[in-house]
C-alpha cells in the first residue's frame, strides 16, 4: 500500500545565536546553494532582536531550515545526525573537509576506508557533522 501524500521532510537546525552566520558559511562552500527566506525577532521576543527566527535555505539544492533558540538548552547538534555529502571529484572532499573542519573537529579523517575511494567526518564549528564521500 502507498500512501500519498504532500508533506515533505526537511532537514532543521536549531542554532544558539550564529543560525545566519552557519547559513551564510554553508551557502558559500556549496552550488547550487542560497538563503532564501529569514524572519528576525523583534523587540518584543522572545529572542534576541535581529536574531534568526526562522529561515529557508538550499545546499547543493536541497532544502534545510534553521533557527536561532530563544531558549538556553543543555544539548546541542551531536554526529548521531549529519549531513551527508557526495562530493564529484577528490577535489571538493579536499576543499570541503578543510572548510568544515576549520575550528570544528575531525570525526574521520580524510581516508579509504573500504567503502568508497575516500571518506572523512567531521563536526564543524558550529557543532553540525558532516559526512563527506567520494563514491567509488
Amino acid at each position: 500500500m502507498q500512501i500519498v501524500t504532500s508533506q515533505k521532510v526537511t532537514p532543521f537546525l536549531m542554532f544558539e545565536g550564529n543560525a545566519e552566520q552557519a547559513m551564510t558559511f554553508y551557502t558559500s562552500l556549496f552550488a547550487d546553494s542560497e538563503i532564501l527566506s529569514v524572519t528576525r525577532y523583534g523587540a518584543d521576543g522572545p529572542g534576541l532582536e535581529g536574531s534568526v527566527q526562522h529561515a529557508t535555505f538550499t545546499l547543493g539544492g536541497a532544502p534545510l531550515m534553521c533557527i536561532d533558540s530563544p531558549a538556553q538548552h543543555e544539548f546541542g547538534f551531536t554526529p548521531a545526525i549529519s549531513l551527508f555529502v557526495q562530493c564529484d571529484d577528490d577535489a571538493e572532499i579536499e576543499r570541503l573537509y578543510a572548510a568544515l573542519g576549520e575550528q570544528g573537529t575531525p570525526l574521520m579523517p580524510l581516508g579509504q576506508y573500504g567503502f568508497s575511494l575516500k571518506f572523512g567526518w567531521v563536526n564543524d564549528r558550529y557543532g553540525v557533522s558532516w559526512q563527506l564521500n567520494l563514491p567509488a
